[in-house]
């Protein structure tokens, strides 16, 4: 007898909203555009769901720590290049915002969303074409990342950020099982 797996609509999923502000705090320019949780976001994920569970233990993943801005415009995929900052823009590499990462519980069947932030504010990552964004576990680092370091890359049309503006990012990663 041959058992199949069931089909479900488990899995990761993810959104950034990239929120660009003036000077005065007057949103500009806003995008919403689906990610992509990358070969190493998936392992990242289902690594830390299992490290601490005894009795095998298994060694937990490096944990992510904040964000880069790059100009690449190679489409994000699930490994190799595209899951990694193609074109890294100098001095973009930021730690989560304070309170962030965060968890939000979207309640009986629709799943939890893990929020992570980072905020570049005036005179930091300023360019006429950022286009492509990552999470990554080296944020302390003043350069690329490789794809075992991002588990989460989106690539958007052209922003252009100003000295004086403002840049958020708002990344969630639902979480939803079956």
């Amino acid at each position: 007898m041959t058992v199949r797996p069931e089909t479900s609509e488990a899995g990761l999923s993810g959104i950034v909203t990239l929120s660009l502000y003036d000077r005065d705090g007057e949103l500009i320019d806003e995008r919403v555009a689906k990610n992509l949780i990358t070969d190493a976001g998936d392992l990242y994920y289902a690594t830390r769901a299992i490290s601490a569970v005894s009795p095998a233990a298994p060694s937990d993943a490096t944990k992510v720590t904040g964000m880069k801005l790059g100009t690449g415009t190679t489409a994000a995929s699930k490994a190799s290049t595209g899951a990694a900052l193609v074109t890294y823009k100098t001095g973009s590499n930021l730690a989560f915002d304070a309170s962030y990462p965060q968890i939000s519980n979207l309640g009986s069947g629709l799943g939890v969303n893990a929020v992570y932030r980072c905020t570049w504010s005036a005179g930091v990552a300023t360019d006429t074409a950022l286009t492509e964004l990552v999470i990554v576990n080296d944020s302390s680092t003043n350069a690329t990342s490789t794809a075992a370091n991002s588990i989460s890359r989106v690539v958007f049309s052209a922003i252009n950020k100003g000295a004086s503006d403002i840049l958020v990012a708002t990344w969630n990663h639902k979480f939803l099982g079956a």
